[in-house]
């Protein structure tokens, strides 16, 4: 039985969370996506939305049925019981997103998909933080982690971050993608600072892409296969506890000019057949690596086998296996490339093609 997918989205709140869920649903393409967030009134759509749903008229352990052949939940008593509920329905969902409240850290989260009551249901697909690429790139952490990266290393016992500090180092620890949001609001040099830094503080392989009011391809959004929850080194939280509170402060929504995809591109390399499958899986992966790739799919044809072997690669994790037999069709090897505008393709073609 195949495990459903669930992405947890966390960041703090007004880092545009809602945004990037909102833009999914309504480019879910019939894909069922079921949301599970904390209070409805977090998900910011009109009661239209959800069908024949006025909040009065609705109980918190409700799950609804959004018009766009979505479902959506609220965290009832506990996270378990309503994964359950969730998992026992006739019509599954096909992928799961969850939303983290502004100030949960996501590490624990993710271990609950360890219980046995939805291991062998559930797999986290991928941790994806956002945060809020103007208020970073403002320093309004990065001055604080500076002092205390210095105290630090001046002396091991101490501990005097500020909470924001430390569930921002605590949800970048736990990323698998950092997507900067707001960089119509900062400079090109900007941007590209705060997305260098951001890469050198997650875990080795983690991509950093920006966005504007939360657009994200779908495809690169969600089927990460990270397996989180059987991956946790590195991911760890710090060592400190949360007693801390702060006012809801509401996704603060930008009317700029519309740049929907132009930040990403997408492209196909052809090639002839392939003779060691191995290898290429490694070429692949040193091209994803060299070009920082997103997303790499498509087939080859293998010198002396009648299947065509299919790839997917989710940074530089590759993973193939052959799925059908060529057939009528030319043994030809299409390899679709998806990664931020700006890929140098010529470069890629003449990689993979090597």
């Amino acid at each position: 039985m195949q495990k459903i997918p669930a992405t947890v989205v966390t960041g703090f709140l007004g880092a545009g969370k809602t945004t990037l869920i909102r833009h999914l649903l309504d480019n879910a393409n019939g894909k069922r996506i079921a949301l599970i967030i904390n209070e409805f009134g977090d998900l910011g759509v009109d009661g239209d939305i959800l069908k024949g749903c006025g909040d009065e008229t609705c109980s918190d352990d409700d799950i609804y049925e959004l018009s766009n052949g979505c479902i959506c939940c609220t965290v009832a008593e506990d996270f378990i019981p309503t994964m359950e509920a969730l998992l026992a329905r006739p019509d599954a969902p096909d992928h799961i997103v969850i939303e983290t409240s502004g100030l949960a850290l996501p590490q624990p989260l993710v271990r609950a998909f360890q219980w046995p009551q939805i291991a062998t249901k559930v797999t986290v697909d991928g941790v994806v933080t956002v945060v809020d690429g103007k208020a970073v790139a403002e320093g309004v952490f990065a001055a604080n982690l500076d002092a205390v990266e210095a105290q630090r290393k001046a002396d091991d016992n101490l501990d005097h971050e500020t909470p924001l500090s430390e569930l921002f180092e605590d949800q970048i620890a736990a990323a698998d993608m950092i997507v900067v949001n707001k960089t119509d609001l900062l400079d090109a040099t900007e941007a590209d600072a705060l997305a260098a830094r951001l890469e050198a503080e997650a875990r080795a392989g983690v991509h950093v892409v920006r966005s504007v009011m939360g657009k994200l391809p779908v495809e690169v959004v969600l089927g990460q296969g990270a397996e989180a929850e059987a991956n946790m080194e590195g991911r760890e939280e710090g060592h400190h506890n949360h007693h801390h509170h702060h006012d809801d402060d509401d996704d603060h929504d930008h009317h700029h000019h519309d740049h929907d995809h132009d930040d990403f591109e997408s492209f196909v390399v052809e090639r002839a057949e392939i003779a060691d499958p191995a290898a290429f899986s490694a070429q692949v992966a040193e091209v994803i690596r060299a070009h920082d790739i997103l997303r790499l799919k498509g087939f080859a044809a293998v010198a002396g086998k009648p299947m065509r072997l299919t790839l997917q690669a989710v940074g530089p994790r590759v993973d193939s296996y052959y799925d059908q037999p060529f057939g009528e069709n030319p043994r030809a090897t299409r390899l679709v490339v998806i990664g931020q505008t700006g890929l140098d393709r010529a470069a890629i073609a003449e990689a993979l093609s090597a």
